[in-house]
């Protein structure tokens, strides 16, 4: 599969560990992977130093710490896949142009606000306020009026089958735009369903992070899928479905359900997940959760073996001493978090289980939605 060139929406430090990195040690390898073009699009002008260090000729570091296959991981890498990095509105003109001419894959990482619709995704207008669907449209659109080139778009938020989803609400928000740009969307455009994993800590100033040893970018295959790079860390799976349950079922759920605990007691002493996890009060609790709330529904289809195995690498995942998980970090957005982590599994679960009990994962879900209402 060829690869190509990339423009990334979004800046986080996430994807300066993880998609950056495979892409500069691709290149690194030889292979004819990227450039990237980095784009900020919260116009955060205090944001403008990393986003100057991302694209510096030097490169930044990513530093993995962790451990792995029972041996401890202490390394450095320097990231050098970036050679542009712009900023909305600032760099308006310039990212059109790029997207609709010599751009052949969209990445984006966004917060979970940046779905949440807009006023301005009223308009055809292009806004700052814009959520980043109604920008991504906006840019899609310079791209079919410049010719129509095909392109792909792989989303790399956690939204089960992010890629159809990210379509259907472009398509939505497309009624806008002449009916042409719709049949366009539909046949020149590849919607593209992925899943990313790895625990990314903490920031390095300017730019740059540090992440653990483990890593994963699963790509649903489908025809005409374009890889960004080939890397160990990169898999193209036939069903993203098992890989995906897994992830936000149990690594992420369990942060939420960590957090959610962290949260209701108040005024915490502990900041970082590695010290819930070594605290008799958050461990074990979490490890019972797994074993008696979360197990079973992967059990009802036939699937204990692999969730007990990713439940044990998950557990190690979280007591890694070498990483400072910010509870708070995870604590962003918590409310949307957990819809999609614990109530979403739930609805998941008893599907397959209808008996099941999980009593704290709904009186997680419960205070959610009355803290709603």
């Amino acid at each position: 599969m060829p690869t190509s060139a990339i423009v990334q929406f979004g800046t986080s430090r996430f994807l300066q560990a993880h998609v950056d990195l495979f892409v500069s040690e691709a290149i690194a390898d030889g292979q004819d992977a990227g450039p990237i073009t980095v784009v900020q699009t919260s116009g955060d002008a205090s944001r403008a130093h990393r986003l100057k260090a991302l694209a510096a000729p030097s490169g930044y570091e990513v530093r993995i710490k962790g451990i792995e296959n029972g041996a401890l991981v202490d390394t450095s890498k320097t990231v050098s896949s970036i050679k542009r990095a712009l900023s909305l509105p600032d760099d308006l003109g310039e990212v059109a142009k790029i997207v609709a001419g010599e751009a052949r894959i969209i990445l984006s990482n966004t917060a979970d606000a940046g779905y949440r619709p807009n006023e301005a995704d009223k308009s055809t207008d292009f806004a700052l306020e814009m959520s980043y669907p109604a920008k991504l449209t906006w840019f899609l659109f310079q791209r079919f009026k410049g010719g129509g080139a095909p392109i792909q778009v792989m989303p790399a938020e956690l939204i089960p089958e992010n890629g159809k989803v990210l379509r259907d609400l472009v398509l939505g928000i497309a009624a806008l735009y002449p009916s042409e740009f719709s049949d366009w969307l539909r046949a020149k455009v590849t919607w593209v369903n992925s899943l990313v994993d790895r625990i990314v800590s903490e920031p390095l100033e300017p730019a740059g992070a540090v992440a653990e040893p483990y890593a994963l970018w699963a790509i649903e295959d489908q025809p005409g899928l374009i890889l960004p790079c080939v890397h160990p860390c990169v898999q193209v799976v036939k069903d993203l479905d098992q890989v995906e349950t897994l992830k936000l079922f149990i690594l992420n759920l369990g942060h939420t359900y960590l957090v959610s605990r962290w949260l209701a007691a108040g005024n915490s002493p502990l900041h970082f997940v590695r010290e819930l996890m070594d605290s008799p009060d958050y461990g074990p609790d979490l490890e019972d959760l797994y074993r008696r709330e979360v197990i079973p529904a992967f059990a009802a289809q036939d699937r204990k073996q692999e969730a007990e195995a990713y439940a044990a690498t998950t557990i190690d995942r979280f007591k890694n001493p070498f990483l400072d998980h910010k509870l708070a970090d995870i604590a962003q957005n918590h409310d949307e978090k957990i819809n999609r982590r614990i109530s979403s599994f739930l609805a998941w679960a008893r599907k397959a289980a209808p008996l099941l009990q999980t009593p704290r994962l709904d009186a997680v879900a419960n205070t959610s939605a009355a803290a709603q209402s």
